[in-house]
């Protein structure tokens, strides 16, 4: 178990205007537990712009970038994995030789969860937040067969998506919506923490809610709809499936599930 840093370690960051530990932890656990010589390290960048130079300059491997850098880094890239390509948002970039090439495992991470939870596709959705995240979940949910409604107060942002995708577009949540997405900070460790993105009527007339926002898993909207008795899925279960792609991306190593879940478990411990 490699539990040192030398001249050869090989190093990841995250590039997140508020960083959290929970990547560190993650990447760290599963270094650790795998016997791999990386380090990860999370960065509050001062300019995007440097902290992307920054990567090809100092070989490092890669970056998961979280909001509001991950449509920004795009210009700074030089070239795009498909899904981000098609999504228009970047939330890892991997450095091979100098050449960066920015992905989306935010997608494949929600694509995945509709699957394993065995959401209806014939559910009608809305979607609160028209955001770079915004637009890895639309598409997942439209991969999936679903159409629905882009609820944003962005009245360019909003109706893009909405556009991209086919979608209608709303300032109010449809009454007809079955399954409820937020993809906006409400909810999220901050000025806005205690805020519950949709409504007890809307969550009661619903079949799914699904937060993607993870820090903390439990927001006001998961309380509410566990207390309302809907099924529930969370951004915890985002996170750590998409930490998972990346950590495969960085090292070419695909973590078992268990592994995975165990690193899930350290980082929230």
């Amino acid at each position: 178990m490699v539990n040192y840093v030398d001249r050869e370690t090989v190093l990841c960051i995250s590039l997140a205007a508020r960083p959290s530990n929970h990547g560190v932890r993650f990447h760290n656990w599963l270094y650790a537990e795998l016997g791999l010589n990386y380090l990860y390290k999370a960065v509050a960048p001062a300019d995007i712009t440097a902290a992307v130079a920054g990567i090809r300059g100092l070989a490092i491997r890669g970056a998961a970038v979280s909001m509001p850098y991950k449509q920004d880094v795009i210009p700074l890239l030089d070239a795009l994995d498909p899904s981000a390509e098609r999504i228009g948002a970047v939330n890892t970039i991997v450095n091979t030789d100098g050449e960066l090439v920015g992905y989306n495992t935010d997608y494949v991470a929600v694509a995945a969860l509709l699957e394993s939870h065995g959401v209806d596709p014939a559910l009608p959705v809305a979607v609160r937040g028209s955001g770079g995240m915004a637009n890895a979940v639309v598409a997942a949910l439209a991969d999936h067969g679903m159409t629905g409604t882009v609820v944003a107060r962005n009245h360019e942002t909003g109706p893009a998506l909405a556009t991209r995708y086919g979608w209608d577009y709303s300032a109010e949540v449809p009454a007809e919506a079955k399954l409820l997405v937020n993809v906006t900070p409400l909810g999220m460790f901050g000025d806005r923490e205690a805020d519950q993105a949709f409504t007890d009527a809307e969550i009661t007339a619903a079949e799914v809610v699904f937060d993607v926002v993870a820090y903390p898993v439990q927001t006001p909207l998961i309380r509410a709809a566990q207390r309302l008795g809907v099924p529930t899925i969370n951004g915890g279960e985002v996170v750590a499936l998409q930490a998972a792609e990346q950590f495969a991306l960085y090292t070419g190593v695909t973590p078992t599930p268990e592994q995975v879940e165990a690193a899930e478990a350290f980082a929230n411990s």
